[in-house]
């Protein structure tokens, strides 16, 4: 699964004036010195996210390969009921009141 990249000036997207006023208006937020600092921590987060999934996607496709499932992670080895449990007199009860 490789995710498409999608050019930067496509018809109808932003143009440069667009893309100049959005940085304008971001030098006017952050301030130009914490811009490049913005941009820096911006990066290493998507970074230490795209080892994360990739990391993932390896370990799966390692199980898938050898074949071997955690079956303790939500198998339907055993039925639990959460229906609450009532007696036959609280029901009886109920009723010749109403």
């Amino acid at each position: 699964m490789q995710a498409e990249l999608t050019p930067l000036f496509i018809p109808g997207g932003f143009g440069p004036m667009e893309l100049g006023v959005i940085l304008l208006l971001a030098i006017l937020l952050f301030g130009a010195n914490k811009i490049p600092k913005l941009a820096r921590s911006t990066g290493e987060a998507m970074g230490e996210f795209q080892k994360g999934r990739e990391k993932v996607e390896s370990e799966l496709e390692e199980m898938r390969e050898s074949g071997n499932y955690d079956d303790s992670a939500g198998g339907d080895d055993e039925f639990v009921d959460t229906e609450p449990v009532t007696n036959e007199d609280e029901t009886d009860v109920e009723t010749e009141t109403n």
